[in-house]
């Protein structure tokens, strides 16, 4: 198994280097390679990527800010990895979790590994933030008759093959919900595992807002009536 990291970068300078350095000093069980797409950054991202040494990374780059769908989409069609997971640049996650998900993958145990999120007073960014992803999971339940905890967890891991045929078109953190949409509509419940998580503030450079809640409300309405394609639907035998 070869793990495929992607990690869309937006204006991130302060953070990126420290955020490669930790992804690249993780002993993983597997082989990996660290695809990094800066997605139109206006600060020195682009040339920190081209002064970094390491032949396990690859750099790649928009003219414009396209938003992290569209970043990871990109990074997903050039990964040569078994799986992928995604890894945000913005320190709130610890990349020496990500063995952790890719366990139950070699134990057998799971296909798609989401990293579950514990929200303390130390970790979130607010009690509107944690009630919204609250609300939004809750909703992706309702709506799916599942019971995940964390829908919003970037800790995403998926054979690449996966994610690449579930077609993903939002451009910005809407894919997130569309991800996961698109696997319960398959019947696929994700396999969760706990992971450590420390929210940044709005002045460290936090870009999600409440709007953006509001469109992953949206994309899972929207995909639980959509009729999926063929290709995407269980043979007649499996139902």
């Amino acid at each position: 198994m070869k793990l495929s990291i992607l990690m869309p970068v937006y204006n991130e300078q302060d953070r990126l280097l420290k955020a490669l350095d930790a992804a690249l000093a993780v002993e993983y069980p597997c082989p990996v390679e660290l695809i990094v797409v800066d997605d139109g950054s206006r600060d020195r991202t682009a040339a920190i990527l081209a002064g970094y040494g390491d032949e396990r990374v690859t750099a790649l780059r928009h003219a414009r800010n396209r938003g992290k769908g569209a970043a990871i989409r990109t990074a997903a069609d050039k990964a040569t990895g078994d799986y992928l997971i995604i890894l945000d640049a913005d320190l709130e996650y610890d990349p020496a979790d990500i063995p952790t998900l890719v366990a139950p993958v070699l134990d057998g145990r799971a296909e798609v590994v989401f990293g579950n999120r514990t929200f303390g007073s130390h970790s979130a960014y607010s009690f509107w933030y944690v009630m919204g992803n609250k609300a939004i999971t809750t909703a992706a339940n309702v709506l799916y008759n599942c019971y995940l905890s964390d829908l919003e967890t970037c800790f995403k891991l998926m054979p690449l093959a996966l994610y690449r045929s579930l077609r993903i078109v939002s451009q910005g953190f809407g894919m997130e919900a569309e991800v996961t949409a698109k696997l319960l509509r398959r019947g696929i419940r994700p396999f969760e595992v706990p992971v450590s998580y420390r929210a940044r503030s709005r002045e460290e450079g936090k870009k999600i807002t409440w709007k953006d809640g509001v469109e992953a409300l949206w994309i899972l309405g929207r995909e639980r009536v959509v009729v999926p394609p063929v290709s995407a639907r269980k043979p007649r035998s499996a139902r």
